[in-house]
Parts: C-alpha cells; structure tokens; sequence
C-alpha cells in the first residue's frame, strides 16, 4: 500500500491523542507519535483539534453522554474522543456543521470503524438540533473545563481571582524567548526577527521578547547557534532574581530540560560554577544538547538531587535554584492534558518531594548564601505554605523579598497567576542561610 493512503485524516489523529490521554499518555508524547501519520498539510489542524478538544473536554462530556444510550466501550474510546473533537469545532472553531459532522464521519472509517458512521452522524446532528447543547455553563469551572477537586482548591486559594484563573486555562499563551544578551543585544535581535517577518515586543525581563504570533524555532534566527532560546517571561526571572554573585558556585537542582540552566550559563562572568542535577538520565540528555547549543558549560550530573552524598563534592554553594517538581497548574493553558492527568493524590505527593528536597540541599548552602524555591504551580500548599513549614524547621533563615514585576506578595514569597503580565503562573520564594551575606 503507498504510504500516502497510510496517512489518516486531522481530526482521526486528534481522535487518536485524546484516546491517548484518557490512556495516560501526555499530550506532548501523543501528538509526537500521531504527527507522522498525518499529511503535512493537515498537521496545523491537527494540533489546533489535538489542543482543543484537550483544553474543553471537560466541558463537553456532559453533553456527549446525555445524547448517548451507553458508553463507549474501552476499545472505542478514539470514537468518542472523536465526537468530542467535532464538539469542538462546532462550539469553538466556528466549523461550518456540514464540513465539522462529514469530518467526523469520515474519520470514523480513517479509524477502522466505519461501522460508527451512523452513529457519528445522529450523535452530532441531534445536538445541532438543540441550540442550547453547545452554549457555555455559567459555572466557570464548567465554562473552562475543569476536575471538580481542583476548582474547588483554586477557589479556596484565589477567591477573588479563580474566575480569570479558570479562564486562563483555555486562553492562548504566547510565545516568549529569552535572547542571548553575552552575544547579541536585544535590539539588535529584533532587528533581526524583523527581517525574518517575525514581529515581538519587549517584556520586562532584560532579554524576554514576546512573539506577537507563535512561529517554528527554525524562523528564530540564531536559534540553532544558540542567540535565542524559547521560555516564558516568569521562568527568566527565576534565574534573574537569583541574584549570582561573580564568581560564584551555583547549583541548579532539578535542573531539566534546562532552559534555567543554560539561562546561568549565559550570564557568565558571574557565576564562577554551575552544577546541573537531574535524576531522569533522558532528560539529563536532553540538558546537554541544550548546553551544547548555547555553547555554555555547566558541570551535570544524574542524579537523585535528595541523595546528596551520592554526587555532592562537600563544596558549598553560594546559590542554589531549586525549581522542584510540582504540579504544574500555573502553565495548564500550555499543557492542558495537566488537568486530565493529574489527580489529588498527586499533590499530596510533590508536596512531601519538594520538603524533602528543601531539606536535604539546604546544609549545602554556604554561610549568607541564598536558595530560590520555585515553582510553576499556583497551588498554596505547593508554594506559600510549603515555604513557611520549611522556616518553621529552620532556624537563622531569612525570606528575601523578591519583585518580578508582577504579581503579588503571599507568604514568604511571591506569586504571578497566569496570565498577568502575559506570564505563566509562577512562584518565587528567596530564602538567606544565616552568616555574612554573599
């Protein structure tokens, strides 16, 4: 058979991904295996569908299940990511109905089930016969697709702001990087970009450029020798607001897929050494080609960040970025499979991780030394309240006041939402060992 007739339809391959996930799989790891078997033609569709149906499946599952008899069994489970798709395109994309349910139709037999086209068809005709199936609940968490159990701790973390936050999950982030400054200036960049027909403003943060539309790292210029890397505004000043003295000995824990630490890297002279961990060798990997990249050295090493007797060479570290494992519900609007994916227990997990790597790279901090704690989670007990039980075990820490530019002050840190000032929701605790500050 050509390997043109191999290929499937758009919306059989976003069908495919939403299947995936309901399988565990993450959305970044579907669309990798799925892009291939889509002509190239269709890929931007694709991912515009993929996205989509990810980001208000939640919302549209009720009205699928009233209109079905029975559930879908677990093999047919790509039949109803499918209609959840053409949900989409209806209510959000404007799809003509004709183009949306024929799409559908169509990529049941792409899908090997042409026996499901009757059914495809009834199932979306009838909701287009009811002008109120596709309108948006009231309830925001409805409205934007959300798990119960995490509206419900947003709401009781941000109650005056969980209307945006919900909001922002299904809003289009924008496409921020992070120019090279050691090599080239940041007006002189965009000089550049403009040449190449790509458009950015300046952000806040000295080398943040927001894209005003996202474009394919091969139109950045620069960007395989290294002038340019992509990373959100709020991630740039995690590294910034470190504060690295010149000359000083660094540690980045947790450190993949690196962009922090290539961001140290790029700030030499000021750092004297920079240590990467990581505990995932793939991940570890993948930090050095992004190193080798920038044309930046960084000493990196896998291993488990806690077991510091393994990889520590007793040295203390003048700083310490500890961007730990979290939740990640402060960059859901990019990885919207996050609230398809996560569940409670999860939480309650990162939450016991991120103490115990407090604990353990503490004691390696030198005398008026400092650690940024970060996070890309906008959860209390992940950020704020898991800063103050650490300073209730600590004696002689001092909070150091930290101020991006956005956001606002909660606990001992600081914390951005998504959204404000185009950011990812983010936060910063600076936390001073005790001794003459360094």
């Amino acid at each position: 058979m050509p390997a043109r007739q191999r290929l499937i339809p758009a919306r059989a391959g976003a069908a495919q991904v939403l299947a995936a996930i309901a399988d565990g799989r993450s959305l970044d790891a579907a669309l990798e295996r799925t892009r291939p078997r889509v002509a190239e033609a269709e890929r931007a569709l694709l991912q515009e569908l993929a996205y989509g149906g990810v980001r208000f499946r939640l919302r549209f599952e009720p009205v699928l299940r009233a209109r079905l008899r029975r559930p879908f069994k677990p093999r047919d489970r790509d039949l109803e990511a499918l209609l959840l798709v053409a949900l989409y395109e209806l209510a959000m994309m404007r799809t003509p109905s004709h183009a949306a349910v024929n799409g559908a139709v169509e990529a049941a037999g792409a899908l090997g089930k042409g026996w499901a086209r009757g059914l495809i068809n009834g199932v979306l005709r009838g909701v287009l016969r009811d002008p109120r199936a596709l309108a948006a609940p009231a309830d925001p968490r409805g409205a934007h697709g959300w798990p119960a159990w995490l509206a419900e701790e947003l709401a009781r973390d941000w109650p005056q702001e969980w209307a945006d936050i919900a909001a922002s999950a299904t809003a289009r982030p924008p496409m921020t990087v992070r120019v090279n400054l050691a090599r080239v200036s940041r007006d002189a960049y965009i000089e550049r970009l403009r040449a190449a027909d790509v458009e950015a403003r300046p952000g806040k943060a000295p080398g943040a450029l927001i894209l005003a539309t996202p474009v394919a790292v091969e139109r950045l210029p620069g960007f395989t020798e290294g002038l340019v890397s992509v990373q959100d505004e709020a991630a740039q000043w995690a590294t910034l607001l470190l504060g690295v003295p010149a000359g000083g000995r660094v540690l980045d824990a947790c450190a993949a897929p690196g962009g922090k630490t290539g961001h140290l890297a790029e700030i030499r002279p000021a750092p004297g050494h920079i240590v990467a961990v990581e505990s995932d060798s793939g991940r570890t990997e993948r930090l050095r080609e992004g190193l080798a990249r920038l044309s930046v050295q960084a000493e990196v090493i896998c291993a488990d960040a806690t077991d510091t007797a393994a990889w520590w060479d007793g040295r203390p570290f003048d700083r310490i970025l500890l961007d730990a494992p979290c939740s990640g519900t402060g960059v859901i609007r990019r990885h919207p499979d996050i609230r398809l994916l996560r569940r409670p227990t999860d939480i309650d997990a990162l939450v016991q991780t991120q103490a115990r790597l407090l604990d353990a790279l503490w004691p390696l901090l030198a005398p008026g030394g400092m650690l940024m704690y970060a996070t890309c989670s906008i959860l209390r007990r992940e950020n704020a309240r898991q800063v103050e039980a650490f300073l209730e075990r600590q004696g002689d820490t001092v909070a150091v006041p930290v101020d991006p530019g956005a956001g606002r002050a909660d606990g001992a840190g600081r914390q951005i939402l998504p959204g404000e000032s185009g950011m990812d929701g983010f936060f910063y605790a600076c936390l001073r060992a005790g001794g003459a500050e360094r």
